[in-house]
């Protein structure tokens, strides 16, 4: 039901799933697996798989920590955006791809869930797509040193208030990786 014209597909959105990013993160093993069964569906169907890479100077490009873990190899035929900020959108090629592709709906995973998860389904979202969160295939690190709740807290926050968001004639919806279907809204 997405906002967006004549964007009627569906694409998978992988986001910073990063050997510096989601070497601490909470049940790493368990999420990357997940991910990585979700791009095998997603290709065995003919939906876009779109890889989003951040850097920083904590991350800097061509490190090894900026490099995407090795359970998850990109095809070639496959777009990857480069970023800067939490929001995949922000200052990236990102909607140029969905447009090309004819995206309108997302289906999101990856890491951080408590920055770039967060800022991109809500960027996603304002921009006029529909937003799909995976409630099994998005984790964050211990940040509760700084203050932050453990990281399955942060998870189950955030599946809890996504599931509720509402816009007009856009969805916003949480499923279990097992649940996802590559066509439609949530």
């Amino acid at each position: 039901m997405t906002t967006l014209s004549a964007r009627p597909h569906t694409a998978l959105l992988v986001i910073d799933v990063q050997k510096g990013v989601v070497a601490e993160a909470h049940q790493r093993d368990e999420i990357v697996a997940t991910i990585g069964s979700l791009v095998d569906r997603a290709r065995e169907q003919g939906v876009p798989v779109v890889w989003v890479q951040h850097s920083d100077e904590g991350l800097e490009k061509g490190s090894e920590g900026w490099e995407y873990v090795s359970e998850l190899p990109r095809q070639d035929t496959e777009s990857l955006v480069h970023k800067s900020y939490g929001d995949s959108f922000e200052d990236t090629d990102l909607e140029t791809v969905l447009a090309r592709a004819g995206v309108g709906h997302l289906v999101v995973t990856g890491a951080e869930t408590d920055a770039c998860i967060r800022s991109t389904i809500h960027g996603a979202f304002v921009r006029g797509y529909d937003v799909t969160l995976v409630a099994d295939a998005h984790t964050a690190p211990d940040n509760s040193k700084w203050g932050s709740p453990p990281p399955d807290q942060v998870i189950a926050h955030t599946n809890l208030y996504w599931r509720y968001q509402s816009a007009p004639g856009r969805t916003a919806g949480v499923v279990a990786a097992k649940d996802v279907t590559f066509s439609g809204g949530s």
